[in-house]
């Protein structure tokens, strides 16, 4: 983890932009540059993150300069030197590492482009995550321009709930300047920040109806479930399901229709959905998403948000050689945070607890790698636990929401609320 970063070797940097190439084409991708036609390195360059075509596109927008990656160990699995020759540093998700800020500043003393992903996941639902509050701070602290890379079109093509490539084109990305060194030397860590967020701000299913592009995909709902976890007919959570283009639910027998251009098409009395804010619909992904957050933010208020004790079953990921299975257990994730523990291969015991303040954020996945089952990554400076509950009655997104919302309530009760968009 601590190993300096590699500079890229010079023979990889056209083999990268060649293996980048088939998708650039085939997604007619188009980017477009805002102050940046006669940028040379070092930069910082922050990009949004919805699939793997953002890591093509920054290759793209950047060829041929030379760049560092910030990339969390799982992504090493196996091919620990090969990624390190491309240029990537290691990190786990969602940890508080002063290594990675020293790595950082060797790529842009080294006269490269160093290249982060803040909001540390692919985005659920097309829209902006949560960023670091710190993420201005480290800007001001480098000095160094301050570039955005914002991709549209990656999450309808490839979403994180189903990950079968679409087909979508053109996609789009803005390549901008965002600050000069004279910019940061004069701003304040909060106007860089608000700035920032600013920028992120972007939303795929907007850009979907505005550009009018259309998914034929015959299976295109399935997994939307993994997401929409709550009905809002019935508001019985863990029920809801896919098929093909259908969302429905188990419970009351709500359906829903995904329709091409990427709208819930309700098959109900619309009286039966309760009414949302500032003329939001739940025919947009994006409004149901943050309707459950609301509800979620509720339980958190009330004081009595809990997962209940569920059973799990963990594997441990010490180093990038491959995940250990380190036994079964239990974990709780309730209004203290996350408490996993039970008993590992060898009979004895292990513990993790990952309190409020300690998580801003949390990882999850939905069925990891296609088998293993939907999971919440937690992790240590020295250890990532990849944890995967067992039976049908949570929603690893419940729990990514609550992780939020919980430290967000935090820090309201300790009179230093985040700001919006960040933590």
């Amino acid at each position: 983890m601590n190993k300096p970063p590699v500079r890229t070797k010079w023979y990889l940097r056209p083999v990268i932009y060649l293996l980048s190439l088939p998708d650039i084409i085939k997604h007619k991708v188009k980017i477009e540059k805002k102050g940046t036609d006669s940028l040379k390195a070092p930069y910082i360059l922050l990009c949004n993150h919805n699939a793997f075509m953002d890591f093509k596109v920054a290759t793209k927008a950047i060829y041929p300069q030379r760049a560092n990656y910030v990339v969390a160990i799982d992504g090493y699995i196996g091919r620990e030197k090969l990624l390190r020759d491309v240029g990537c540093i290691c990190k786990r998700k969602f940890t508080n590492n002063i290594g990675i800020v020293r790595q950082l500043k060797r790529v842009l003393e080294n006269g490269d482009v160093a290249i982060i992903y803040p909001e540390a996941r692919y985005s659920l639902c097309g829209t902006t995550a949560v960023l670091p509050e710190s993420l201005g701070k480290m800007c001001k602290l480098f000095g160094a321009p301050v570039v955005t890379l914002i991709c549209h079109g990656h999450h309808i093509n490839s979403p994180f709930w189903n990950l079968h490539d679409r087909g979508v084109a053109p996609t789009e990305a803005e390549f901008s300047l965002l600050f000069t060194p004279e910019d940061l030397e004069e701003l304040s860590v909060d106007e860089i920040n608000k700035r920032i967020v600013e920028t992120f701000q972007y939303d795929d299913y907007a850009w979907q109806k505005e550009k009018g592009i259309k998914v034929t995909y015959p299976r295109r709902a399935e997994g939307l479930h993994k997401v929409l976890y709550q009905c809002p007919c019935c508001k019985t959570e863990f029920k809801m399901a896919t098929k093909n283009t259908t969302l429905y639910c188990e419970s009351c027998g709500a359906e829903w229709e995904y329709s091409e251009d990427g709208e819930l098409i309700f098959h109900g009395d619309s009286n039966t959905l309760p009414a949302l804010p500032n003329g939001e619909s739940f025919s947009h992904i994006p409004h149901w998403y943050e309707w459950e957050r609301r509800n979620v933010r509720a339980e958190v208020e009330a004081g009595t948000y809990s997962s209940g004790v569920l059973k799990v079953h963990v594997d441990s990921l010490p180093n990038a050689d491959k995940f250990i299975r380190l036994g079964n257990g239990t974990m709780v994730h309730d209004m203290n945070g996350f408490k996993v523990e039970g008993i590992d291969v060898d009979e004895d015991p292990f513990q993790m607890i990952k309190d409020v303040p300690s998580l801003y954020s949390c990882h999850i996945e939905y069925e990891y790698l296609g088998k293993f089952g939907d999971c919440v990554d937690l992790n240590t400076l020295t250890d990532t636990w990849y944890i995967y509950p067992e039976g049908d009655g949570f929603a690893v997104t419940k729990m990514a929401l609550a992780t939020e919302e919980l430290y967000f309530h935090y820090k309201e009760r300790k009179g230093t609320p985040c700001p919006p968009g960040l933590a």
